[in-house]
Order: structure tokens, then sequence, then C-alpha cells
């Protein structure tokens, strides 16, 4: 390592302590983890506490309709595992329907053709069941009792509604009853409160309530699926139509029986050797192999010796994120249906050709491998303009922040001064305890925007399915029982072969890009875990987006404003096509590191809402 970062300053302390360590994304949810742990819980218990906090103080940007996947270090299993919270799409959910009798080509983005089988509850009751030591009662109290009695609004969930205001007044009643209390869009710092979605939670325990700590467990498992709950999705997907982003309502797929048929899933991560590290993520019902491919091809590259906000290092993390997602729009889907060539994809000989492919200037295609008998190319739709957030109609990403071109203009050229919403979606936490349990986890889904509010449960479905291709060839083809492939990316990595790094970051497409990047910097810059999240970021809109209306931006990069203009103009000249953020507009990224006895941990100041606590 011969390039250390030459500024010392971050944003804020990296937390580091021997008794544990809490980091997510709102502050609420980190303060509750850590109360957790105080009162003598273990990760687990501070993970799925946390977890049921973040849907209640984010709800712009996961909840309890949503879907999950985790990755979970427990010291009396003694290996890493993956929990698959990712639900299925309902059994009537075909090409076939949605393609030749409704006569679309694109799942929708929002509205009820495009819930799965919510998955996040049930995978929280089988992490407390299997490694936690909590009641139900216990975890769910801290969300129960701020969806009662009021959390203040971050700036980002009032423009959120605002977004929809009109929508929900015009066609999602529901959500208006929800969120546009005394008429209005609530303002930010609001204490607003969703007594329904209390209730809710507050049924679950009581009627799961009593004999063991896993019978209430399972009982609450069976309530969800079968019971109160179950029932109440069937019948409002049963219901009237609903206005989604086609312009033509549509009642729903999802029933009972689809969630009474689904549960929550074990299984072992996927790894990559990258050096003294193994980096870990779930199959490639994600798109978490992105990273790991990302990262076999750059190890073809020297990068101890390049400045990680420099022309060089981005140009080459660029052009092999460009080849990464290439494949994934080409062999990834859920590994129950389809042969996903993994072993291939991770493998020197395949990585050592694409690496001839990283050239000194952008490429403006897609390029995905030829790996004969896997596969098939995404047809990518070219937008002629920026990618959209969160739009009138709920379809996009959830939004995290904005850039006003106001701001920036002063130091931005007119021709790159974006105005509008910076894309960013989910939510994220990471927890180990002193005992080295680690947990790291990317709930996402089922967010304010995506399809009404069930009345009787103070909560929506999710959206997931618009991640399916209506392509009976293609890997990621929509089928009943089958997972979409996600964008949802926790990462986990052990150092010398013992658990060491948990880390994440909310934002769709742009999940598997910040990860690396701020892999890379920590490796090869010798960045502490609050440098290198602090560090300027960016990422590419080059290939075809996983929410609808899926387009790509071929060759665009967009930066943040401190990446310098010598790097700019640099990566302008190799090709790239440069579009420039404000200040602290990219990434959330969050995480947590286990050295010894040693706990660190290290949260993301954009938005100004993600928080680090430890001690």
């Amino acid at each position: 390592m011969s390039f250390v970062t030459p500024d010392p300053f971050t944003t804020r302390p990296e937390i580091d302590g021997t008794f544990g360590v809490v980091a997510s994304t709102h502050w609420i949810a980190t303060a509750v983890g850590m109360g957790v742990l105080e009162r003598g819980g273990n990760a687990f218990d501070a993970g799925v506490a946390t977890a049921f906090v973040l849907q209640v103080v984010e709800p712009h940007l996961n909840g309890p309709g949503g879907d999950v996947p985790v990755i979970l270090h427990d010291v009396r299993v003694g290996r890493p595992q993956v929990v698959c919270g990712q639900g299925p799409a309902p059994q009537a959910a075909t090409i076939s329907h949605l393609r030749d009798d409704l006569g679309l080509d694109l799942v929708p983005g929002t509205g009820l053709l495009a819930p799965c089988v919510p998955g996040t509850f049930d995978a929280y009751m089988l992490i407390l069941r299997d490694h936690g030591t909590w009641r139900l009662a216990d975890v769910l109290e801290a969300a129960i009792g701020y969806a009662r009695d009021g959390f203040p609004l971050v700036e980002r969930v009032s423009a959120t509604i605002a977004t929809v205001e009109g929508l929900f007044r015009e066609h999602w009643p529901s959500s208006a009853a929800t969120y546009l209390k005394e008429g209005g869009v609530p303002a930010p710092g609001t204490l607003f409160t969703n007594p329904v979605l209390a209730e809710t939670y507050a049924r679950i325990v009581r009627e799961a309530a009593g004999g063991s700590r896993e019978q209430e467990i399972e009982r609450a498992r069976r309530i969800w699926s079968q019971g109160f709950v179950a029932e109440a999705i069937d019948g409002f997907c049963r219901g009237e139509p609903v206005m989604d982003v086609t312009g033509t309502p549509h009642r729903g797929l999802l029933t009972g029986a689809d969630m009474a048929a689904w549960q929550a899933s074990v299984e072992a991560p996927v790894g990559y050797e990258y050096g003294r590290y193994t980096v870990l993520k779930a199959g490639p019902w994600t798109q978490g192999l992105a990273t790991l491919q990302q990262l076999a091809l750059l190890k073809g590259f020297d990068l101890d010796r390049l400045d990680p906000a420099g022309p060089d290092f981005i140009h080459l993390q660029v052009e092999c994120a460009k080849l990464a997602f290439a494949d994934r729009d080409t062999f990834y889907g859920d590994p129950a249906f389809v042969d996903v060539p993994v072993e291939t994809l991770l493998s020197d000989s395949y990585n050592a050709e694409r690496r001839t492919l990283v050239s000194e200037t952008a490429s403006l295609e897609q390029r995905p491998g030829a790996i004969p008998g896997f596969g098939k190319a995404l047809d990518a739709r070219v937008s002629e303009g920026a990618r959209t957030a969160v739009g009138s109609s709920g379809a996009g990403e959830p939004t995290v922040g904005k850039i006003e071109a106001t701001k920036i203009a002063a130091t931005v050229p007119p021709d790159d001064a974006r105005s509008g919403i910076v894309r960013g979606d989910t939510v994220h936490f990471d927890i180990i305890d002193r005992h080295g349990n680690m947990i790291t986890a990317t709930p996402s889904g089922g967010w304010l925007q995506s399809s009404p509010v069930i009345p009787s449960l103070g909560f929506c479905l999710g959206t997931r399915a618009q991640m399916f291709v209506l392509d009976e060839n293609h890997p990621a083809a929509l089928a009943p029982g089958k997972r979409p492939r996600s964008t949802l990316s926790p990462t986990m990595a052990l150092r010398d072969g013992a658990p060491y790094l948990a880390w994440g970051s909310p934002g769709g497409d742009q999940q598997d890009q910040w990860i690396p990047q701020f892999f890379l910097r920590h490796v090869h810059a010798g960045m502490n875990l609050q440098a290198a999240i602090d560090a300027p970021a960016w990422h590419t809109e080059h290939f075809p987006s996983s929410f609808w209306p899926r387009t790509a931006r071929p060759g665009v990069v967009v930066v943040e404003n401190r990446v310098s203009p010598q790097t700019v103009a640099e990566l302008r000249r190799r090709g790239h096509l440069v579009e420039i953020g404000s200040d602290w507009s990219e990434g959330r990224l969050t995480a947590a590191s286990r050295d010894g006895r040693r706990l660190r941990a290290a949260a993301n100041p954009r938005g100004m809402q993600g928080y680090a606590a430890g001690r």
C-alpha cells in the first residue's frame, strides 16, 4: 500500500469499543439496537428490534410488506449463513397473464400486480427463534411504541409524501388517510404516528402470547402467514382494482394461499477470495455477485498505488462495474429455477478474458460474457434524460435526498447542474456484539409509495416483482413461486479466515457500486471505516435499471462535486459522460468490523439520518 489518505478528518468518529456496535440508516433505530445490547440482548435480538423500528421511522424506504436478505455469523454455529427473506411471486403471477391477457411489456412499478409474498416478518422470526434470546414482545416493543406514540419525520419522508400526494388523494384513499392526516402533507419534524400499524404488531404479540419463547415465535409466524394478516392481504388484493403506473387499475394477484405456502430459508453465502479477505454475498437471486465479479476483475490491477478518488481508480471501477452488471442482466436469477454459472463467473480464466475489455477509454456498449448454455442478454431501453426517482405515480426508486441546481451552480458548469431527486432506496444495518456475533441486513420494499395502504393493517405491499422479465427464456423471467432478482445486497467479509467486516448500502442498482468502492478504499488506501464512507463517491447508470421503466443511460457516470475538476476532466477525456451531483449526494453506507476484541462501526453522514453507536 503506497497511497494513504492525506486528510485524517472524518465527519464523525469511527466508533471503537469492545462491548458492542450498531450502525444503521436512522439514528433512532441505532439507539434502539444499542439499547438491546445494553440490556443483555445479543446481536440478533438487536438486529430484529432495529429492523422493525426501521419499518416505522423510514416508511418511504421499507415496510412490513417488503423483503430482506440477511447475512449473519453466529459464533455457536461457527460459519456465516444467509437468511432469505425474499418472498416469491404469487401463483397467479404468470407471463401469460401480464403480457398476453393484460398487454404489458413490463411488470408495473406500483400497484397490486407487482407484490411478492412479504418476506421480512418471517425472516426476522426465524432469526429470533434460532439465534436470538429475547421474547417476541420485547423485540417489538420499540417499534410498537414509535408507531403508536410518534417519531419525528425526516425531510425525505415529507418530500416523498408530497410527491405522491395527488395519487393518494385521487386513487389511493387509504394511503391518504394514513399519510395526509389533517388534510395536508406532514412537515419535516412532525411527530408522526401510525396507530393501525402499532395495533397490527400489538395484536400479533397478544395472539402469540403463551408458552416458551420459541412457541410464541412460531405462533406469530402462523398468525402472519395464515391468520388475520394474511386474511387482510388476501381480501385487499381480491377487492377493488388499484391504479398503477400503466394508467389502468388492476386487482392484485397475491393470495392467502401464497402467504401460507412460503417461509424464510437459510442457505450458504457465495464467497470470493480477495487477498486476505473472503467477501461473502447472498446467491444470484440478488445482484450481490456483481460485487464479487468486480473484485475478480479488479484483482488484476495494481490498486495500491492509485488515489481512490482519482481518475485511474474511478475509471477502472466503473468499467469493471459495467462488465459485472452486464453479466447480472444476462445470467442472474433464482437458482431454484435456473442454472446460474456462478463458478465460471468468478473463475480466474473467465475474468482474465473479460479484463482485456477494460481499455483506456470508456465503453458505451452493453458487453455481457458468453457462457455456452447459460443466460440471455437483456435488451436495454436507452433513456434520453436522467433516471427518474419516485415520481407522482409512485414509480421509481425511493428517494434519499435531493440535489438543488441552485446550490451547485456556483461550482458546477451549467450543463452539469441537475435539479431533481437523488435515487437511493432501502435501509441497512450492521451489528456486532461482544461475543463476536455479527448481522448485516438490507431490508426494503413495501415503501409508502409502492401500493395503497391496507386499511386494517397500516402498511402496504411491495413491488419487487418489477425486477422480473416478461420473457420465458431469460433467467430472471417471471414465474409463480420464483424469487425476483433483487437489488438488495448486504455484505460480510472474513479476514484471514475470521469474520471481520459487515457493511452495505441502500441505493438500488447503486448498492453494488458503492459497496466495492468502500471495500477497496478500506483495503487498498488504508482508510478506516468512517473515512471510507466519507470519501467522494460515484455511480454509473450505464446498464438498465432494475426499476420500472428499466431504462439505461450508456456511458453516464454521476460523481459527487468533491471529485476534483481535474479528475472530472480526465474522465471526460476518456469518454465518460460525467454528471456532477452535490458534495454529499452518493451512497448511504454503514459498516461494522471486528478485530479480536476491538469492535468498530461507522455510518454515512449524507442525508443526516444514519448513525453508528457503540462502546
